[in-house]
């Protein structure tokens, strides 16, 4: 066997169930001195093996490239400087060594004048872009430029783009220079226990831990196809699975004891997928502390009592809640100045809103009120800066604040809060506010 044939066994015993996005790469690729595509275009969802696959041929070949996070850079400058610095061999430490650019005239010129300097202008020089989608976001000309570095250098130069959306997303225009595009896709639920099966315990058997594992992806695989989340997961909750055989209450046969004893636990975990709160060994100390009636020493945002937010959307969060819980027609009673007197008739039903307004959850409430209570309960004058509606986007993506869509109020959208009333107590603990004074169930 050849040293590329070696090479490729080795990788596919690495990256399983990825066979022929590895030879079409290898194929791609080819020798140092030859020519290849002007650019690549590799798509897929995270975790699918788009940039470890990539970078791990480049890597045993020692092709000549650059690995740049896109995320990283915020500017095209730093983009540009990135990828010279990269290929020239600096160090961010040595700042009188570092290549300024600003611009892609400036790179073009640069990027040739610092590939015949280092001797590499008569080989195939790769530029990795991962996560591509940044681009997108930067100046109108420097994909399509990227996309013709081979032609724009008069040198051998391929670029690869590394991304999660399609390639249609990316053009926004005619003159693209078309990439030669390859799709990662998701592994299905077989490829998922085959790969998660090269890390079974060697002392079970391994129809018990796929067993195992088919249980996992049955609670976990509509909200979760990312592979290194469920191999966390899986390794996370396998002992307390497996708990049942080692004393002896169960055999490896008893499927639904087994499923008995695990299913609280994984749906535990469910409400915490992504997060990566705590450790394995944390997670564990937890969950024995709480079998064992004591609190838990170590709680995350899933406990929702932990949780650091800026200063005023803390105050953007009260005032979610209070429009959440509370009934419009009383917002001038506990906000304006001059609220007026309560009737009579209003304090006899007191009693029976007390009881419906937190046990029917919570209610939709348009924006404009939302930051009306806000203006009203924050301390000192807030201008509606751009970075208050920021703050409520942030809400809104740690799932503090739910957006109620609705195709006929584009212009006023309206959300609900999610929290409860204890996480909602210990944030306004945090800024001296007392909530309960506001809350109309409660007064």
């Amino acid at each position: 066997m050849t040293e590329v044939d070696n090479f490729k066994e080795d990788l596919n015993k690495t990256f399983p169930c990825r066979q022929s996005q590895i030879n079409l790469l290898l194929s791609l690729f080819g020798q140092r001195h030859q020519y290849t595509y002007a650019s690549l275009f590799i798509y897929g969802h995270t975790g699918t093996g788009k940039t470890a696959v990539t970078t791990n041929i480049l890597n045993h070949f020692k092709l000549s490239h650059v690995l740049v996070n896109c995320v990283e850079c915020y500017s095209s400058r730093f983009l540009y400087e990135m990828i010279l610095n990269s290929l020239h061999g600096n160090s961010v430490t040595e700042s009188s060594d570092l290549v300024k650019c600003d611009n892609m005239n400036d790179f073009v010129r640069m990027f040739k004048h610092v590939s015949q300097e280092k001797g590499i202008d008569q080989e195939t020089i790769y530029i990795v872009l991962d996560k591509a989608e940044r681009l997108r976001e930067m100046e109108m000309n420097i994909l399509p430029a990227f996309l013709r570095l081979q032609e724009l250098t008069q040198q051998n130069v391929c670029v690869i783009l590394l991304s999660e959306i399609v390639w249609e997303k990316f053009r926004t225009g005619s003159g693209y220079c078309e990439p030669f595009v390859l799709h990662f896709s998701d592994y299905t639920n077989d490829q998922l226990i085959e790969i998660m099966m090269l890390d079974h315990p060697t002392e079970y058997d391994e129809n018990f831990y796929r067993m195992y594992l088919n249980l996992v992806l049955s609670v976990f695989q509509m909200v979760c196809r990312n592979l290194k989340e469920l191999h966390h997961l899986a390794k996370l909750n396998f002992q307390r699975y497996a708990e049942p055989v080692k004393t002896g209450e169960a055999t490896a046969e008893d499927t639904r004891k087994l499923w008995k004893n695990i299913e609280p636990h994984l749906k535990k975990a469910l409400q915490t997928v992504y997060l990566r709160e705590v450790s394995s060994s944390q997670w564990e100390k937890m969950q024995q502390s709480i079998e064992a009636g004591q609190p838990p020493a170590l709680q995350g945002l899933s406990s929702r009592s932990h949780v650091e937010l800026p200063y005023y959307s803390k105050f953007l969060l009260i005032a979610a809640y209070l429009a959440s819980y509370n009934p419009a027609k009383t917002d001038k009673r506990f906000f304006a100045k001059h609220g007026g007197k309560t009737s009579r008739q209003s304090k006899l039903l007191k009693k029976h809103e007390r009881a419906s307004n937190h046990m029917l959850g919570p209610k939709p409430f348009a924006l404009d009120r939302m930051m009306a209570i806000f203006y009203a309960v924050v301390e000192g004058r807030v201008a509606p800066t751009a970075n208050i509606f920021m703050q409520i986007s942030s809400l809104v993506s740690l799932n503090l604040l739910g957006h109620v869509a609705s195709d006929d109020q584009i212009d006023s959208p309206k959300y609900k809060c999610l929290v409860s009333l204890d996480f909602i107590k210990s944030v306004s603990r945090t800024v001296n506010f007392e909530i309960m004074r506001y809350l109309f169930d409660f007064v």
